[in-house]
């Protein structure tokens, strides 16, 4: 690798240009990436707080297409922008992302239809590259064991922030109306796209050959067909013409790319030699994602639900349920830093294994949390800790497995990977809460019995992500452990 120009006479930057030891370079670089992520909350997840608002504005109750949009948006434009990261620049093509993403969100904001508003989240759905993009970069301009602990974070360091930002969302939404979202979403990402441009310097490595625009738009399309289904079915029948389209239509473009991509000399994912190890880790991070995004989106369901309705679980009137919404927030931003910090010491497959195990455990410890509040604040707590740290291993298990010119889109399987699982055990949770419900008072309720076999279905596939992980580890020595550096702190 060549020595960067914008590093040649940093002292911290003695690793072929790369940064070995922290620098006040660094922290800045490290500031600028961490709020880039926050960019992604911004734009895919934060408008959930004014989703009853659109609805109203836009006189529609199809809250999937406002809601799962731009996270299906986000996997179609993954592995796209990971490989042409590669190809052309991960600087050049982070700032596209951000642009992309404000150009959606000014064009949300003034929308006067969902024919217009679905298209502007399609393209906000571009900000979920950031994330990614922002873990290549990482592992760019710093050397290997330190770039472990910076990647944790950047992806987790906006944690906070997302917190905050709840409160200070709600109240614009209630003076201004849900569109001045829209507009901070954009300012934030024009914002980033400048920082980025004038702060992170480029990295000099390019993968050679040219960016199969066929295969991405067959398989990002393909996979957002057959997530579509999954997620719009519920809303809009799952024999319904719309739904069965994208399902025919997403089976059919994988099975074209698939077929396509085995017999091109120079695929967008080769397929062929993807290597177990790295399979592996994906499949490790497609359940134990899909796990603790279930558990996740069970909290609040049993948050406002009080213990005199006698459903056999409930917390509301023990407490601050708001503590326990706040709790795994808080958890991710200690999860992050600490998994990278110890992946520099003991090897990132070692840290995702324990990731998983912490989460298994926490998952299973909320068949008592469902009811007492301390146990359920404590595994909030615990599972941001696990997401926090499930993605910074993810990351620097895959990106440890690649080569520098492949980081892009590497990073970006495990993006897919982590939107494919939380898409697919959302799913399989809503179903079991939906078949297992009760009528009380003449209101239908979630029933003990669904609350208890969805947590169930969550311990079981993060126990099957423990077995899969400890394989990981036991696949070879070089992946558990990270040689020091003589020149690195």
């Amino acid at each position: 690798m060549q020595q960067s120009r914008t590093g040649s006479t940093d002292p911290a930057r003695t690793d072929a240009g790369r940064h070995t030891r922290w620098s006040g370079r660094l922290v800045g670089l490290v500031a600028v990436l961490a709020l880039v992520n926050f960019v992604v909350d911004s734009a895919v997840t934060a408008p959930l707080v004014v989703l009853p608002e659109m609805l109203d504005h836009f006189g529609t109750d199809q809250a999937a297409w406002l809601n799962a949009t731009a996270m299906l948006a986000g996997v179609m434009w993954a592995p796209l922008l990971g490989k042409a990261a590669d190809l052309h620049g991960r600087r050049r093509v982070l700032v596209l992302a951000l642009l992309l993403s404000c150009a959606g969100a000014l064009l949300c904001a003034v929308a006067p239809s969902l024919w217009l508003f679905v298209p502007g989240r399609v393209l906000q759905g571009a900000a979920l590259a950031t994330v990614f993009l922002s873990v290549a970069m990482v592992r760019g301009l710093c050397a290997p064991r330190i770039a472990m602990i910076v990647v944790g974070i950047v992806t987790s360091g906006s944690a906070v922030l997302n917190i905050a930002s709840r409160f200070v969302i709600e109240d614009l939404a209630e003076r201004f109306g849900f569109q001045i979202l829209f507009l901070v979403s954009a300012l934030v990402a024009a914002a980033m796209a400048v920082c980025v441009h004038r702060v992170l310097p480029e990295a000099p490595v390019r993968t050679p050959g040219r960016l199969d625009v066929g295969g991405a738009l067959l398989l990002g399309g393909g996979l957002v067909g057959v997530l579509g289904y999954v997620s719009l079915g519920s809303d809009l029948g799952w024999l319904a013409p719309g739904p069965l389209a994208l399902l025919v239509g997403g089976v059919g473009a994988l099975a074209r790319w698939f077929l396509v991509s085995s017999r091109k000399p120079d695929p967008l994912i080769d397929v062929r030699n993807l290597g177990g190890p790295l399979v592996l880790t994906l499949l490790v991070v497609f359940l134990a994602a899909g796990s603790y995004q279930s558990v996740l989106q069970l909290i609040p369901l049993i948050g406002d639900v009080s213990a005199d309705q006698r459903l056999g679980y409930g917390l509301a009137g023990q407490g601050s349920v708001a503590l326990l919404l706040a709790a795994p927030g808080l958890g991710v931003t200690l999860g992050g830093p600490s998994a990278g910090w110890l992946a520099a010491r003991v090897g990132p497959a070692r840290t995702l294994a324990g990731a998983i195990m912490l989460g298994t455990v926490v998952t299973v410890g909320m068949f008592a949390g469902v009811s007492r509040l301390p146990v359920a604040l404590c595994c909030g707590f615990l599972l941001g800790v696990t997401v926090g740290a499930l993605g910074t291993s993810g990351f620097n298990m895959a990106g440890s497995l690649a080569p520098p010119e492949r980081q892009g889109i590497v990073s970006s399987l495990v993006m897919v990977m982590v939107s494919i699982g939380s898409v697919v055990l959302n799913f399989v949770g809503a179903a079991v809460l939906e078949s297992t419900s009760v009528v009380v008072g003449g209101e239908t309720a979630n029933s003990a019995t669904g609350v208890f076999g969805y947590i169930a279905i969550a311990s079981a596939a993060f126990a099957a992500a423990a077995v899969l992980a400890v394989l990981l580890v036991r696949s070879g020595p070089r992946l558990s452990a990270v040689p020091r550096h003589s020149k690195e702190s």
